[in-house]
């Protein structure tokens, strides 16, 4: 710090404590008037990727087939058999309770699903009202065996033990979310690409604005209508057990457990925190002071966010925990520097000391604080808007922690005045002096330790998987976990996943949805249609009807003939072979049933036949949601297992379209993988692409900033090897222990790089100062080691106790995060005390 500057600093910090103390504790509590808006958001529109192709189309298919959103009740009776009256009874209870729900749409479950074989129906029985398991004449028995059986419900509507059943409530669909959501999408879209008017700017600050607002409101409803849920199966569960599943019921219990981690393990942390601090100093003031400040730093940018309505998300949820340590380092730095200056020379004023102090540290600190920013900042570059929002938040959070460790810290000292200095009884540099002494007996084991922990990382790194499964967020004990584990297990799996074929090139000219009738003229087709007008076969249809039946169909739809029907087959029964797949439905399963009913495979006419035969119930449920005749399109649903071996999604996602393209014979643009399963996987190989490949960019950033405050090459490089190093360690501890990279997990290198610059640049700092002295570079090193080193000693020791509580939350990306950073520290210390010193000792950077 120059003259001129520690000058102006004194006569406005140090010479007015009181007032200092007062603007920031006036700050802090206009800040906190913004917290009762504070919010957590976890929807899907937070996990996926701006400018996203396949986001747009996922939105599309929703208006053409409907709600994507569901809640899945599972039910098994306690007592007696499913197919009991008791249980049938309960059942359509749970169905009524459930319909009066605002905002469910439908229920469908096993009662008043359509059955064919129970008894057995003929062909010309599919016009009629269909037979549900509710009709007096239903064979109940043979209802069971048609549930596990046949090709519609196998694996959807009944377990394999036949005591476990599911109730589907569909949501309504929210055309104004949608609406709302593609609107402010194409502006941004158009903002990025060509750039806005000034009235567009202003609709699109409008449109943002009211979206935001909107989801907001839409949050709260689906939550409330989770709660809901569960409150009206706890009346039930005295005669069933029941779980809870679905895309709703995800997004509100991640909601909660990270409130609850926030706040009960946020606590436990901070308690951690004050214990250790009080171990260690054994002051009241040094227990009262960091952690003054670091609250300070943590409401006031809550509350700032909470002012502009700037959300946390499940990515940017770790904010808190990673300010607070930051922050607490900043402050254990000034402090320890301030009592050795203390100890040194007792007779000195507490202002000169107080500035000998913050003039010591205010250069290394603020390079501390640039260069776990520049680390932060490559957050920035993701395509994720949470991801980049979590960079600028750290980004104004690191920067408000090193303003207020140097107002708080010193303003406090200058008030609190001297004291009792018990600095000569710290042992603490016993442990850091052990590893001085490790590091010149054994320097060469250090360094074959560290080339150890570099091959086995980077191997552990080959492992890593950008990769998880939601199932895997929640405790085995806990209930979503338990819910997931029956839906996945028994009832077809959880996680859904579309696929959209249009019909080829050459079937488009006949296609309900691109022949020229659809446009306005004249179908060339329509002469030799023997479907069109007048239906020469009439007379002769066994299928025939008085118009009662469902809505009409486009007969020349490409899907519903023979060679369509071929392809969905083949689709169908490669999917049913993917051990990572469940249930799958598509209009393979209806014709596989007329098949069976007829006893022989169905040509184009009696396909025909057989669809303008259905009646509006049997339509709805076995043909509508899988074809689309404006589009020409078929659809087929899936749903993924989670528990059954490793799900790889990108792996999976890419062998469905080769075989479609490969084997059916479609072109790329004809087939569509849509749901959030694949907005998921996009967002997650996006945020590999960009964090892990772009950490090379990172360190080019940091290794600049060395140059500029260590002016000097080798310096420079032996103070980023144990920070590269330290980073290795993490992610390749993550690759050995299994442990994938996800949203959750895939900041800790940032994190790691964070916590590695600080411990190289105070120490490297401090080894220079220390090495005028006598140009004696192991006297030099054991002088840094008790000195500096006490103070990453004292941090390394508080942020991995106080981290080590989050091992206890049932919300396994906290645990992660505890335990990662806890290891990030001590990557962190172990790199600082051995290998820097000794890569100090060899080359000898500083002179002779």
């Amino acid at each position: 710090m120059s003259a001129r500057l520690l000058s102006i600093y004194q006569s406005i910090v140090l010479r007015h404590p009181l007032a200092v103390l007062i603007a920031v504790l006036l700050l802090a509590v206009g800040m906190a008037f913004g917290l009762p808006n504070f919010k957590l958001d976890a929807s899907a529109d937070s996990l996926t990727l701006e400018h996203d192709t396949d986001l747009d189309y996922y939105r599309k298919t929703l208006q053409h087939y409907g709600s994507s959103d569901f809640l899945v009740v599972t039910y098994t009776p306690k007592e007696g058999d499913l197919f009991d009256d008791a249980s049938l009874a309960t059942l359509a209870e749970i169905r009524d309770e459930l319909k009066q729900i605002e905002g469910v749409a439908n229920v469908t479950f096993m009662l008043d699903v359509p059955l064919l074989y129970s008894p057995k129906v003929k062909i010309s029985q599919l016009k009629d009202e269909p037979r549900t398991l509710m009709d007096e004449d239903t064979n109940r028995d043979m209802a069971r065996k048609e549930f596990l059986e046949s090709p519609i419900y196998r694996n959807l509507i009944l377990s394999p033990d036949g005591q476990t059943t599911a109730l589907l409530a569909t949501m309504e669909l929210d055309r104004k979310y949608l609406d709302l959501v593609r609107k402010r999408d194409s502006l941004r879209l158009k903002r990025d690409t060509e750039g806005l008017t000034p009235e567009e700017e202003i609709e699109l600050e409008q449109v943002s604005e009211e979206f935001l607002n909107y989801r907001t409101e839409r949050a709260a409803i689906e939550h409330q209508r989770v709660d809901e849920v569960r409150e009206k199966m706890a009346a039930f569960e005295d005669r069933a057990e029941l779980f809870l599943g679905g895309p709703s019921m995800i997004t509100a219990d991640m909601i909660d457990f990270i409130k609850s981690d926030l706040r009960i393990f946020g606590t436990g942390i901070v308690l951690f925190i004050i214990l250790t601090l009080a171990i260690i100093f054994r002051q009241i003031r040094w227990v009262v002071l960091p952690l003054l400040t670091c609250l300070l730093s943590v409401e006031i940018m809550l509350g700032y966010l909470s002012w502009i309505d700037w959300r946390l998300t499940v990515i940017s949820s770790n904010f808190v925990a990673l300010l607070l340590i930051i922050t607490l380092a900043l402050t254990i730095h000034l402090i320890v520097r301030y009592r050795e200056i203390l100890a040194e020379s007792p007779d000195r004023n507490q202002l000169e000391l107080v500035s000998e102090t913050v003039n010591y540290m205010a250069r290394p600190c603020l390079y501390t604080v640039l260069t776990t920013v520049v680390a932060f900042v490559s957050l920035v570059v993701s395509d994720i808007r949470p991801v980049i929002d979590f960079g600028w938040m750290m980004t104004m959070g690191i920067t408000l922690a090193l303003v207020l460790a140097f107002l708080v810290i010193p303003a406090g000292m200058m008030l609190l005045g001297k004291g009792h200095n018990n600095d000569s009884g710290d042992n603490s540099a016993a442990y850091t002096l052990y590893f001085s002494r490790f590091t010149e007996n054994h320097g060469g084991l250090v360094l074959g330790l560290a080339l150890l922990a570099a091959v086995i990382s980077g191997w552990g790194i080959s492992q890593l998987q950008v990769e998880n499964r939601f199932i895997d967020y929640f405790r085995s004990d806990t209930e979503i976990h338990q819910g997931l584990s029956v839906i996945d297990e028994k009832l077809g799996g959880t996680t859904p996943l579309d696929i959209i074929l249009d019909a080829p090139d050459t079937a488009t000219s006949h296609a309900g949805g691109d022949n020229s009738a659809d446009a306005g003229g004249e179908d060339p087709f329509a002469a030799e249609d023997p479907f069109a007008a007048e239906d020469p076969f009439a007379a002769e249809d066994p299928f025939a009807d008085d118009g009662s039946t469902g809505k009409e169909a486009s007969t020349n739809s490409y899907w519903f003939t023979g060679v369509g029907i071929q392809k969905l087959n083949q689709m169908h029964d490669y999917l049913e072979s993917l051990p990572e797949v469940g249930k799958v439905n598509s209009l393979a399963m209806i014709t596989d049933v007329a098949e069976d009913l007829m006893g022989h495979r169905l040509n184009d006419l009696e396909l025909a036949f057989l669809r303008n035969s259905l009646s509006r119930d049997n339509a709805a449920f076995l043909v509508d949601p899988y074809i689309d005749d404006e589009l020409n399109q078929a659809r087929i649903t899936l749903r993924i297992r989670e528990t059954g071996g490793e799900l790889k999604r990108p792996e999976l996602l890419k062998n469905i379209r080769q075989f479609a393209v490969n084997e059916l014979g479609l072109q790329e643009d004809q087939v569509h993988l849509t749901s959030l399963l694949v907005l998921y996987n996009n967002m997650l190989q996006s945020l590999f692409r960009s964090q892990i490949l772009t950490l090379g960019a990172v360190f080019i950033g940091i290794m600049a900033m060395f140059l500029v405050l260590f002016r000097s090459l080798s310096i420079s490089l032996i103070a980023i090897l144990p920070n590269m190093l330290a980073a290795t360690v993490v992610l390749g501890g993550m690759g050995l222990a299994r442990i994938p990279l996800d949203m959750m997990t895939i900041t800790i290198a940032a994190i790691t790089v964070g916590i590695g610059v600080d411990h190289a640049i105070h120490y490297i700092t401090r080894f220079r100062r220390e090495f005028v002295v006598d140009r004696d570079y192991i006297a030099t090193m054991h002088r840094a080691h008790a000195s500096i080193g006490r103070a990453l000693f004292y941090t390394a020791i508080t942020i991995i106790i106080g981290f080590s509580i989050l091992a206890l939350s049932n919300f396994i990306p906290s645990v992660y995060f505890g335990l990662l950073t806890g290891l990030a520290m001590l990557a962190a210390l172990l790199g600082s005390m051995t290998l820097l010193p000794k890569l100090i000792l060899i080359f000898k950077p500083f002179g002779k």
